[in-house]
């Protein structure tokens, strides 16, 4: 417990330090990478750290089907399988940042302060899948 306030009084002491590695995570998680995909690599997402969508992909077979629920749930599997690998990234990097430290509710304040949480939200609302849970 000692080490860990010791770890936490000198990251308190070297804000100003870390002020600049949250610019340059920031940064880092901007050009971080995560797919999701869905239906055997039919429909592909690609999401950044920041959880920002940069690109969906449907298999040109799939469209040509005439079943928009199948193509629906199909998507939104593959942006919650996309947007949990870039929760991932953004735990590495709170981790790295931290040193590995765990301070409650630093996640989630970062998360504010990098606009990628429920306050700046990006992140998606939960949806409903095809059993119908959320």
């Amino acid at each position: 417990m000692f080490k860990e306030l010791a770890g936490l009084g000198s990251l308190l002491k070297h804000a100003h330090a870390i002020s600049g590695r949250v610019q340059g995570l920031t940064e880092d998680l901007r050009n971080r990478r995560a797919i999701g995909s869905a239906g055997g690599g039919l429909v592909e997402i690609e999401v950044n750290g920041l959880v920002e969508v940069l690109r969906c992909r449907i298999d040109p077979k799939l469209l040509a089907q005439p079943d928009q629920e199948l193509l629906e749930d199909l998507v939104a599997a593959a942006v919650n399988q996309a947007v949990a690998k870039a929760k991932e990234l953004h735990a590495e990097a709170m981790r790295s940042l931290t040193g590995g430290i765990p301070l409650p509710g630093i996640e989630q304040a970062l998360a504010r302060f990098l606009g990628t949480g429920p306050s700046g939200s990006n992140e998606p609302p939960a949806t409903e899948g095809p059993s119908g849970n959320a």
